[in-house]
């Protein structure tokens, strides 16, 4: 090949190393981290299988523990807004978030479930003495875009156990929410979580994608190279 015909080819040829190197790259990297998110879930299907422990000073996040107390249903809160498919359809709710006090020990907020806004049926509320399974959730923090908190009507938008506290009057609780875990029958509410949270898990099909996109480059680069080579 002439001097003249190799310098044509050399620059289209290093931009589509380079891509090529790129892409393969990020197809590795979405490799590594498929394996690491796949680690992360089978920890919580583990945790999510092994029996609750009590409840801790310093709980992790997401640690599956258990409770006794009792519930102060006069001081509930509702939080967030979820559609759920229910018997009569499809309907918006929100979950209830309510004291559970401790002889000897500061209250916890407690996430009991989601609950439909329009029903026709009594909420399971128990009375007396109960134990609940759960997870500890960690709480947030208003951001700039946030939906603001309907204190008076104890509607809120962000978890964020001392606000709900101030709200309801009820200061000696900790700082975290235990999000009740059970499967409760279809048509009784509140529904509690079924499963701890999981974090999506994408990164296949982002492996499909950047290795796909390597080879379409090889494939139109060479179908390029051979066009350029006859002419």
């Amino acid at each position: 090949m002439r001097p003249a015909r190799r310098a044509r080819f050399l620059v289209p040829t290093l931009s589509a190393l380079v891509m090529l190197m790129v892409l393969i790259g990020l197809g590795t990297w979405q490799i590594y981290r498929l394996h690491w998110k796949q680690g992360i879930l089978a920890q919580i299907a583990t945790a999510e299988a092994a029996p609750p422990i009590p409840l801790g000073p310093n709980p992790a996040p997401y640690t599956k523990v258990s409770v006794t107390g009792r519930f102060r249903f006069d001081l509930a809160v509702q939080y967030a807004s979820e559609v759920r498919d229910t018997p009569a359809g499809p309907a918006i709710g929100t979950y209830q978030i309510v004291p559970l006090e401790r002889p000897g020990a500061p209250a916890i907020l407690v996430n009991r479930g989601w609950i439909p806004q329009n029903r026709d049926m009594a909420l399971n509320d128990p009375s007396g003495e109960v134990t609940v399974t759960g997870y500890v959730r960690p709480g947030d923090t208003a951001r700039w875009f946030s939906a603001a908190d309907d204190v008076a009507g104890r509607q809120f938008f962000t978890l964020d156990p001392g606000a709900i506290a101030r709200a309801v009057q009820k200061p000696d609780v900790l700082p975290f929410v235990l999000v009740a875990l059970g499967s409760a029958p279809y048509n009784i509410y509140p529904a509690p979580a079924d499963h701890l949270p999981r974090p999506p898990n994408n990164h296949l099909s982002y492996v499909i994608t950047w290795y796909g996109l390597a080879l379409a480059l090889v494939v139109v680069f060479v179908v390029w190279m051979r066009k350029a080579l006859r002419q």
